[in-house]
């Protein structure tokens, strides 16, 4: 596997991203096109659009849904069992003073980076594209929905 960082670090499920995403859009465009070019059944096709339409959007946002509160939960997991390895103190404190997007940032932090990029984030209040960008030394997760 390649080296993970800023660049390269998004992740898709080609499944969901290009097999069912293209196949929905391709059956609304359909659709789109029969409301347009048949006047007798703009009705039905309106209709077939807008299930169309909203069965794309629940899939989208039920599959995010639940990808990433499991996930969520897991990266908190993960940087309070790291931050306790590293530094022999709970990250209950830290934790409860960095919003989600800090701490899933500082997750791909190397174990030589992590407490002192906390640090700097507590004490700057960094945003989690600071943070990505001040990393050096990319700890990669290659398992992220």
């Amino acid at each position: 596997m390649k080296n993970q960082n800023y660049e390269n670090h998004i992740r898709f499920y080609p499944p969901h991203h290009f097999v069912f995403y293209p196949l929905i859009f391709l059956l609304i465009g359909s659709s789109v096109y029969y409301i347009v070019s048949d006047s007798e059944n703009r009705v039905v096709f309106s209709f077939i659009t807008v299930i169309l339409v909203l069965v794309c959007w629940l899939s989208f946002m039920t599959r995010q849904h639940y990808a990433l509160t499991n996930q969520n939960r897991i990266v908190r997991l993960e940087m309070r069992l790291r931050y306790l390895q590293l530094t022999g103190q709970p990250f209950d404190e830290t934790e409860r003073r960095l919003s989600f997007s800090q701490i899933a940032a500082l997750r791909f932090a190397s174990n030589e980076e992590l407490v002192g990029l906390t640090e700097r984030t507590l004490a700057q209040n960094l945003d989690a594209k600071s943070i990505k960008k001040a990393i050096k030394n990319w700890n990669p997760d290659h398992m992220r929905v």
